[in-house]
């Protein structure tokens, strides 16, 4: 029974925290390639582009994660997927990041002074070479503390995975809980690995928006 120690609990959450982490960051860049895609599209000039990508971006906020996950979980094998704990957690946390991370671009690029466009247009650049030299280093300055500090977001909803079977932390800490009956010391430890991987990210996040805004 060593393994119900103190020790034996606290070492077996943390044995599970690399997969915490790995889900955080599947989620964290398959969203941010998705989000780079639909960010893209909006940046061509089509309204019917601009509204499916709006379109999509409302249907995923509007929606529980949890919801999410549940859909992902039970849904994808009527589509004949073989699911997985990890794949349904990945999916739905990948369309959960790309949401709000294409939204918070999309707006970085707004934030650019419009006439900016206009008068790279004017001297004769195309369309894609005034996105990639003169707006895109912009927006990118704009958007990089929010999206940081989103990954603080990203982490935590990772514990969300526990409900479809994914054996992070929390799900971890649950199973032990049930057999052990010590809900204080597991759920603080595992708070306490939470505060150790989101404190650093979220001090970093402050750091660059204050020198951005600074260099502005």
């Amino acid at each position: 029974m060593s393994q119900f120690t103190t020790w034996g609990i606290v070492s077996t959450i943390i044995g599970k925290l690399p997969w915490t982490l790995c889900l955080s960051l599947i989620a964290f860049l398959g969203g941010a390639v998705v989000a780079s895609l639909l960010t893209l599209l909006t940046t061509l000039g089509s309204r019917l582009a601009d509204a499916c990508v709006s379109m999509v971006i409302a249907t995923i906020q509007s929606m529980p994660l949890l919801m999410l996950m549940f859909l992902c979980f039970f849904g994808l094998p009527l589509l004949q997927v073989n699911v997985s704990p990890l794949l349904a957690a990945s999916v739905a946390l990948i369309a959960f990041t790309a949401a709000f991370l294409t939204e918070t671009w999309r707006a970085a690029l707004k934030a650019v002074p419009r006439g900016q466009w206009e008068a790279a247009m004017a001297s004769g650049m195309k369309h894609g070479d005034t996105l990639r030299v003169i707006v895109l280093p912009q927006a990118v300055r704009i958007a990089t503390p929010g999206t940081v500090g989103f990954l603080v977001q990203v982490v935590k909803a990772t514990a969300l995975a526990s409900i479809v079977g994914f054996m992070e932390i929390t799900r971890a800490g649950t199973v032990l809980n049930n057999i052990t009956y010590r809900p204080f010391l597991i759920f603080a430890i595992i708070g306490a690995l939470y505060m150790a991987i989101n404190l650093p990210i979220s001090l970093l996040a402050r750091r660059l928006e204050r020198r951005f805004t600074f260099n502005n």
